[in-house]
C-alpha cells in the first residue's frame, strides 16, 4: 500500500506542464475580457456624463422673472426671442450658454437717509431727537440736510446771498423695479455672481444698482428742494415726491437703465433740531394768519352771496367798468339774488304801493272837489277827522286834554314810554294778526 501511495504521489508531481503558447493565450484572453468590461463601464460613464451635461441645460424661470441667455458672453436671440418668459427652458450647458435671471415684477424698497441729521444708535433705537446743547448748530460733516428757497419766491433764489435759504432734514423711500432686463444688463454694472450668491441680492446690493440709485436720487432731491419753501417741505407729502420722481425717472431714462421708478415717499421731514422751537412758533403764527385770511375770505364770500348771490362780484365790477354794456348790466341785475334781491323787490313793491296810493288819493280828491266847492270848511274838517282817526289808531297811548280859559293855561306832564313792554306787545300783536 505504501508503494502505491508513493507511486501516485510521484505521478501527481510529474504531471505534464502546459506549453508556452497555451499560457500566453490564456493571459491575453483574461486581459481582453478585462478591457472589454472597462470599455463598457467607460461608455456608461460617458453616456451618464453626456446626459448630465445636457440635462444641466434645463433651466426654470420663475413667475416674477425674465431671463437673458448669454452665448459666449453675448446676448442670444433677436427681438422678443432675446428674453425668456417664465417657465422651463433648455439652453446649451455652461460654458457655452449662461442664463441670467432678472426679477422684473419684484418691487424693491430703498431707504435714503443721507439728508437726515446724525443720530447715535441709542437715538435710532429710541426714535428720540438729538439733545441740543447751547450754541449747537448744524454739523455739516455729520448732519445731512436739504436747502429750500426763501419765502419771497423762486425769483429771489438767483439773486440771494444765501441768507434767505432754509435748511430741512428729510428721510425718503424709493420704490423701483426693473422693467427692461436687456437694458439693465447692458447699462448697469453688477459684479460677477459667485457660487452661493443670490443674483437678486447682488443687483440690489452695494455691488449692484444701489450706489447708482442713491447718487441719482440725492441729485434729484437737491435739484427739486430749492424750488420749495421750508413750509412746503414740512407739510407737502405729495407734490415734492412727485417732482423728485419725475426728475429721477428722467435721469434713469437718459442712461437707458431699464429701471422704472414706482414711487417716491417722503417719510419724515423736520427743521434743524436747534431751531425746532422757533420753527414751531413760526408755523403756529403762519397757521393763525392763514386761518384769519381764510375766515375773512369765507366771510366775504358768504356776505356777497347773502347780499347779492353768485353774481355779486361781477355786478360790482360791471358798475365801474365802462366797457360793460347796459344790456349786460341788466342781465346781471336780473340774476341778482340774496338780500339785495329782496330789497329791490321790496323797493319795487313800495314804489307800486306809493303810486297806487297817490292814484287813490287823487281819485278821492277829485270826487271831493264838487263838495269842497260847495262847503269847503266842512270838507276840510272831515279830512282832518279822518286823518286824526288814522293817527290815533296807530298810537300806543292816547291822552285827551280839555282846554281851559284860565290865563295860566293847563300844565300837562307825561312820562314818555312809561311802560317799555307796552309798545313791543302791541307790535307783537300786530305781527300776529
Amino acid at each position: 500500500m505504501a508503494e502505491l501511495n508513493n507511486r501516485d504521489t510521484n505521478n501527481l508531481n510529474t504531471a505534464p506542464e502546459p506549453a508556452p503558447g497555451e499560457e500566453f493565450d490564456a493571459a491575453s484572453k483574461s486581459l481582453s475580457e478585462a478591457l472589454n468590461v472597462s470599455f463598457v463601464i467607460l461608455k456608461v460613464i460617458m453616456i451618464v456624463l453626456v446626459v448630465a451635461f445636457l440635462a444641466s441645460g434645463f433651466k426654470t424661470v420663475d413667475s416674477d422673472e425674465q431671463a437673458i441667455v448669454l452665448r459666449f458672453g453675448k446676448i442670444r436671440g433677436v427681438g422678443e426671442n432675446r428674453l425668456l418668459d417664465p417657465g422651463a427652458h433648455w439652453i446649451l450647458p455652461y460654458p457655452i450658454d449662461e442664463i441670467i435671471k432678472i426679477p422684473v415684477k419684484t418691487k424693491v424698497n430703498l431707504a435714503i437717509n443721507s439728508f437726515w441729521y446724525f443720530q447715535t444708535k441709542e437715538d435710532m433705537l429710541s426714535n428720540a431727537k438729538p439733545r441740543v446743547r447751547p450754541g449747537m448748530g448744524l454739523r455739516p460733516l455729520l448732519d445731512g440736510y436739504c436747502l429750500t428757497r426763501s419765502e419771497k419766491g423762486a425769483g429771489a433764489t438767483a439773486g440771494s446771498d444765501g441768507s434767505d435759504y432754509n435748511i430741512v432734514h428729510t428721510k425718503w423711500q424709493l420704490t423701483y423695479q426693473i422693467d427692461d432686463p436687456e437694458r439693465f444688463f447692458r447699462r448697469i454694472h453688477v459684479r460677477d455672481v459667485t457660487p452661493g450668491d443670490d443674483y437678486f441680492d447682488v443687483i440690489t446690493g452695494d455691488d449692484g444698482v444701489k450706489p447708482l440709485l442713491e447718487d441719482m436720487f440725492e441729485d434729484a432731491v437737491v435739484t427739486a428742494m430749492v424750488n420749495y419753501t421750508i413750509d412746503e417741505a414740512i407739510s407737502s407729502r405729495d407734490r415734492i415726491p412727485r417732482h423728485i420722481e419725475r426728475l429721477l425717472q428722467g435721469k434713469l431714462d437718459a442712461i437707458e437703465s431699464g429701471i422704472k421708478v414706482v414711487s417716491v415717499q417722503m417719510t419724515r421731514s423736520e427743521p434743524p433740531p436747534h431751531t425746532s422751537d422757533a420753527f414751531e412758533a413760526s408755523i403756529m403764527a403762519s397757521q393763525a394768519s392763514q386761518k384769519a385770511v381764510t375766515e375773512a375770505k369765507t366771510y366775504a364770500e358768504n356776505t356777497l352771496n347773502e347780499t347779492a348771490g353768485p353774481v355779486a362780484e361781477r355786478l360790482f365790477e360791471s358798475l365801474y367798468d365802462e366797457t360793460v354794456s347796459e344790456q349786460e348790466k341788466e342781465f346781471l341785475w336780473s340774476d341778482l339774488g340774496g338780500t339785495a334781491r329782496e330789497r329791490v323787490a321790496d323797493a319795487q313793491a313800495y314804489q307800486a304801493r306809493v303810486v297806487e296810493t297817490a292814484k287813490a288819493n287823487a281819485d278821492y280828491l277829485e270826487r271831493l272837489l264838487p263838495e269842497y266847492r260847495l262847503r269847503p270848511k266842512l270838507v276840510i274838517q272831515k279830512i282832518y277827522l279822518d286823518a286824526m282817526e288814522r293817527i290815533f289808531a296807530n298810537a300806543n297811548e292816547t291822552f285827551v286834554v280839555q282846554t281851559t280859559d284860565d290865563a295860566k293855561g293847563t300844565e300837562l306832564r307825561v312820562l314818555v314810554n312809561r311802560d317799555p313792554s307796552l309798545k313791543p306787545k302791541k307790535r307783537t300783536t300786530q305781527a300776529g294778526q
